[in-house]
This record gives C-alpha cells, structure tokens and sequence, in this order.
C-alpha cells in the first residue's frame, strides 16, 4: 500500500504539499517596519524586532525567525510614527471663549506587548491604540488650554502650551506601551454666530480700554516733562534777572511787544488798534534805556 502510494504521482504530490505548508508555519519573516509578537496558546512568549532608539539598519532583529507551526501565532505591530487626529474639540478658555481646536499627535509603539496586552487585541493593534489616545488627547488639551486665555495660542507662548500638552499625554498613554513623538494644534477657532460676535465685541473693547490707558499714561508723561521745562526755563530766567535785572526788563518787554502788534504772525493786521501816549510806562523802552 505504502509503496504503491509512493510510486503514485499524486501521492507523492500531496505529501510534497503537505511538507511544505508545515515547512512555511514552521517560519516567518518580519520586515524592519513591523514588530512581532509571539504569542502561543494565545499567551505571549517573546517580541521580535522591537523598537530601539538609535539602532542600525539591518541589526534589529528583523528577518527569518522560527515558530512552532498551528500553535504560535504572530501578532503584526507597525514600527513606524503613527498618527492620531482630534477634530472639532470643544475647549473653554480661561477668558470665557469657548473655541473649537484641531489638533493631532504622532506616537510610536515603543512596547509591543504591552499594546496587545492592554488593548486586548491580536489584530490591527494599531488602530486599537489610536483609538483609546484619541479621548487622552482631548483630555490634555482641555486641561491645558483651559489655564490659558486665547491670546495664549497667537503668540509664542504657543509653544510652551504645545509641550505641556505632549508632556501630559505622555504620562496617559504610557499604559499602552507608547512613546508620544509631537502634539500640534492645527487650528483654533471660535465658533460662528453669536459667541464669535460676542468674543470679538470683547477683545475689541479690551483694546479700546488698553489704548485708553496708553493714552492717559502719554499725556501724564508730556505734563510731566512740560512742567520740568517750565521750570528749567523759571529758572534760567531767574538766573538771567539776577546777572542783569535791566536786559531781563528790555527782553521780556520786547516779547510782550512782539505779541501785542503782531510782529510774530499771529495777529492779522488791521484787527488789533492800540492807542497810548508816548509816556506811557508800557513804551518806556522804545524811549531808550537810562545811562
């Protein structure tokens, strides 16, 4: 029976096939983007190919590995940076604007088994994982941009706001073996209709109210300097009347003469008619001065 099997064709056929499906589930190859882990019995028995910081291609222990055929089995986890995105978040600012905000993350599974072991999946683990980041995201950025008003996100404050955020979700998302790589804020912005009107009505106000103040503030500094000139120049004529009483008389008089008959171009002529006799005391120095 066993020799007329052998010389059979499609005997020898069958076996051949048979062998080699056993020869293919005894190995496995596992690129250098995806980490594996082995699992046997549905319990986890090593990792291949883990993600290390800083190792060479072609030394990461990807390649052709052993495996005991229909009783280990692979669970495939992506190697790369992978993305999670949070659209439409509803945060409140400290300044009462309620904003919508976009934002995202880049995170890469640093603890392969950790990931199948706290998601509870041997399939798509990472998609798993982006979903379970997707609400610790949220949280992190409510709780960030809640301490900070709105003018926080337009200026470069923006960053310090962006590192907080990634240090906190850092701290959540190390329970499903992940290391968090960026946080960014796509945009933010606040909502259409009423509230945005409202908001606006508000910072302009505020500017109006801040404008205001720097203008009080430039008039106190001009009276201020105006007042210090004013006595400089007290002074300087003080000190002027002290050295020669009777120049200090002559000039003050010929001021008072410039702007009474317009000689300085402010009165026009013809509007202003004076009449004094000669020996008026307000021409005494057109008479000359005493010797």
């Amino acid at each position: 029976m066993n020799a007329t099997l052998f010389r059979n064709p499609i005997g020898l056929g069958i076996i051949a096939l048979l062998l080699l499906i056993l020869a293919a589930s005894s190995v496995a190859i596992v690129p250098e983007t995806e980490q594996a882990v082995i699992l046997r019995f549905e319990v986890p028995v090593r990792t291949v190919n883990v993600w290390r910081p800083n190792q060479p291609f072609g030394k990461t222990g990807a390649g052709l590995i052993a495996r005991i055929p229909f009783v280990d089995k692979i669970v495939w986890v992506d190697k790369r940076v992978l993305d999670v995105d949070l659209d439409n978040q509803q945060v409140l600012s400290t300044d009462q604007l309620r904003l919508e905000v976009d934002a995202f993350a880049r995170f890469r599974i640093i603890d392969p088994l950790k990931a199948v072991n706290s998601t509870g999946s041997t399939s798509a683990t990472e998609e798993r994982v982006a979903e379970q980041l997707r609400p610790l995201l949220g949280s992190a950025l409510r709780n960030e941009l809640g301490k900070r008003q709105f003018a926080a996100l337009l200026s470069p404050e923006r960053g310090q706001v962006m590192d907080n955020i990634q240090s906190s979700l850092q701290t959540l998302a190390s329970q499903y073996g992940v290391q968090i790589v960026d946080v960014r804020i796509k945009h933010a912005d606040l909502p259409d209709g009423s509230p945005l009107e409202s908001a606006l009505n508000r910072m302009r106000t505020a500017r109006q109210q801040q404008a205001a103040t720097i203008r009080a503030q430039g008039q106190k500094s001009a009276q201020i300097i105006r007042a210090e000139a004013d006595a400089d120049a007290s002074k300087i004529y003080a000190q002027s009347f002290n050295k020669d009483a009777d120049f200090y008389d002559f000039y003050r008089a010929m001021q008072s003469y410039r702007q009474t008959f317009g000689a300085d171009g402010n009165t026009p002529s013809g509007e202003t008619s004076i009449i004094l006799s000669p020996n008026n005391e307000y021409l005494k120095q057109f008479m000359g001065r005493k010797r």
